[in-house]
């Protein structure tokens, strides 16, 4: 028996994150996600305002979930926040992602909002992997490449220096 370890095409295909075609496969990501959270944060603050109820009864419903009644707590103690912050949130995080600007720290904002909502569809009907799931690794796979870097706000500042005199901006931004 003999192995072959060669690939088929002969050649491997590797591409990097500095790649052109890379970097605007991660623009594109970044901005369709972006797009996603802004189009849902804008459409709340047009219907409801800064008083968006939904999100103090979403987080009701979620008490007989893994979570218990911690969700229940936060609607019961935290509407004042929930309210106004659940539009404006989504919103900037938005904006955030379309432009590039504090990419990493607008998608830790969308892992919190996408965490919160995966385990509050707990019932978890179609399984484990459900769209909450995907928008969360979406939000991850903006973090990890730093895809803020690519055609944003983000990239534009590092290429001027400011992270390299402001070093902690290196966390928020990319």
């Amino acid at each position: 028996m003999s192995t072959q370890t060669a690939t088929q095409l002969g050649n491997d295909l590797e591409l990097g994150l500095d790649e052109p075609l890379t970097a605007y496969w991660l623009a594109i990501i970044r901005v369709v996600t972006g797009w996603w959270f802004f189009h849902a944060g804008a459409t709340k603050l047009i219907e409801s305002g800064l008083s968006y109820t939904y999100g103090t009864t979403f987080l009701r419903s979620m008490e007989g979930t893994v979570l218990g009644p911690v969700p229940a707590l936060m609607a019961n103690h935290l509407a004042w926040l929930i309210e106004p912050g659940v539009p404006l949130f989504e919103t900037l995080i938005g904006l955030g992602l379309i432009f590039g600007a504090l990419t990493r720290l607008a998608a830790v904002g969308g892992i919190v909002f996408m965490t919160l909502f995966w385990v509050g569809n707990a019932a978890f009907g179609h399984g484990l992997v459900t769209s909450e799931l995907l928008g969360l690794m979406l939000f991850a796979t903006v973090i990890v490449v730093g895809a803020g870097r690519h055609y944003g706000v983000d990239g534009y500042l590092e290429s001027r220096g400011l992270v390299d005199e402001h070093s902690r901006l290196r966390y928020l931004m990319g």
